[in-house]
């Protein structure tokens, strides 16, 4: 009997029809996905939060550092996304198959180096944070454990993103799903003991994410293997891997810099937050992963943005391209505007949930009153970003990132900081959403609009 063809799974159909019915179709699934991913985040605060404040402050800290990691296991995937929905309608099975195969590898090699580096540099790289002596020993009982289990969370991502960029948005869902209850389940009985289990605290967080994403990287290549056929497990020759590989890291290295501005930029505003007291440090650590949940609609739509750009990329199809970014810049206003006024009037209720000290709950709902204004604003950036991957012009979303990221809201918020308090801290949050937003659409709209092509001399 003959194998399953990996061209069973394919979906090449995105280049006719509705391009609204297409995002759609790619997107709501992604939600689902989404929402379990972020929500081993937020479990893993709402137990942790039982714990007191100290361990939360602890575990803000570790956040920005968790989202870098993350941003590169996504830089990691849209790559091959980006590579593998390009090559959809023209690459052999034993093509997609070799560059599935090479592409798991180099995620492997590339996280493993990380948790060297990783480990190595917890004390350093916290103390620069602004943890004190006594927050980074907690912090370096989570980090060990969080470090040894990233290629449980980042190669699961990589075979996650090769099976959107076939067409497939529902089995991803289901297996980040999967990975979410895992961890809920996992999370009371790890961190606060249960029968033979002791408790472990900050460090059962850790452990519980760990064993919930390896058994996602476990199903993941069963679905990659079995169902879909797309792993090769005859090594490869080095000129395969380095054609494998440099197609992925064209896309990839820059997109994961993109994604990892963000969370490097909370990196060091978590540093000028920190003089104002632990409250605030866990208040804002809070108010990000409430922060978080509002944006899954607009994170499932640029996960739907890439396969649909991709494909209509490869087929030259530019008109539908601009389709896409008027379509998502019109979702981004309404979703973003609603959300606003949601946080604004229940953000304090949101934050008692997770901590009830007053200071605590106060600093989380200045920010979910101030930030949340600008949700469109960002919505907007990271769907262009997500428009440029998909289309191969990765190096104008990273500018547009370092833009919003280093050259307006760090130095705002250093600056705001000085002079007026935290709440100017937040307020530079809105602010360099809003400018970077309004120069990504300008410049989003002039690369579609170029003689109906985007014009590789602007890029």
């Amino acid at each position: 009997m003959s194998q399953p063809s990996a061209n069973r799974h394919r979906n090449a159909r995105l280049t006719d029809g509705s391009v609204s019915g297409h995002l759609a179709g790619m997107s709501i699934p992604m939600i689902w996905g989404i929402l379990a991913v972020i929500s081993i985040n937020v479990t893993d605060t709402f137990f942790v939060g039982q714990l007191g404040t100290e361990p939360l402050a602890a575990l803000a800290f570790t956040f920005p550092i968790a989202m870098t990691v993350m941003s590169l296991a996504l830089g990691l995937g849209i790559g091959v996304g980006s590579v593998l929905a390009r090559q959809m309608a023209t690459a052999s099975d034993a093509q997609l198959r070799r560059l599935t195969t090479d592409s798991l590898l180099l995620a492997l090699l590339i996280v493993i180096g990380f948790v060297v580096i990783g480990l190595l540099t917890i004390d350093p790289l916290f103390a620069a944070l602004g943890a004190g002596p006594d927050m980074r020993e907690r912090i370096a009982d989570y980090m060990v454990i969080w470090y040894l289990g990233m290629p449980f969370l980042v190669v699961p991502m990589v075979g996650n993103n090769v099976i959107r960029a076939c067409g497939d948005a529902r089995l991803p869902s289901m297996l980040m799903i999967w990975a979410a209850i895992a961890n809920i389940g996992l999370d009371p009985i790890l961190i606060f003991g249960l029968g033979p289990v002791p408790a472990m605290g900050l460090e059962g967080a850790a452990l519980a994410s760990a064993l919930a994403r390896a058994s996602s990287l476990l199903l993941t290549l069963m679905v990659l293997h079995y169902r879909m056929q797309l792993i090769e497990w005859a090594w490869p020759q080095w000129a395969q891997l380095k054609a494998s590989a440099g197609a992925v890291l064209h896309v990839a290295l820059p997109a994961a810099a993109t994604n990892m501005v963000n969370p490097i930029s909370i990196a060091v505003v978590t540093a000028l937050v920190a003089p104002f007291g632990a409250p605030a440090v866990a208040g804002f650590g809070v108010a990000t992963r409430i922060e978080s949940l509002a944006m899954i609609p607009i994170l499932a739509l640029t996960a739907g943005i890439a396969p649909v750009v991709g494909q209509n990329w490869g087929a030259q199809r530019t008109d539908r391209v601009a389709r896409v970014l008027a379509v998502a810049a019109g979702f981004c206003v309404v979703w973003g505007l609603a959300m606003a006024a949601l946080l604004a009037l229940f953000g304090a209720e949101l934050a008692a949930v997770f901590d009830s000290q007053p200071e605590t709950v106060e600093a989380a709902a200045l920010y979910l009153w101030i930030v949340p204004i600008s949700f469109a604003g960002y919505g907007l950036l990271i769907c262009v970003n997500a428009m440029l991957n998909a289309a191969g012009r990765p190096l104008l979303a990273t500018t547009l990132s370092l833009t919003r990221a280093f050259g307006l809201y760090v130095p705002m918020a250093w600056a705001g900081s000085l002079v007026f308090g935290l709440w100017a801290v937040f307020a530079a949050a809105s602010a360099s959403s809003v400018l970077a937003a309004a120069f990504a659409w300008w410049r989003g709209r002039r690369l579609v609009r170029h003689t109906g092509k985007w014009d590789d001399a602007v890029d």
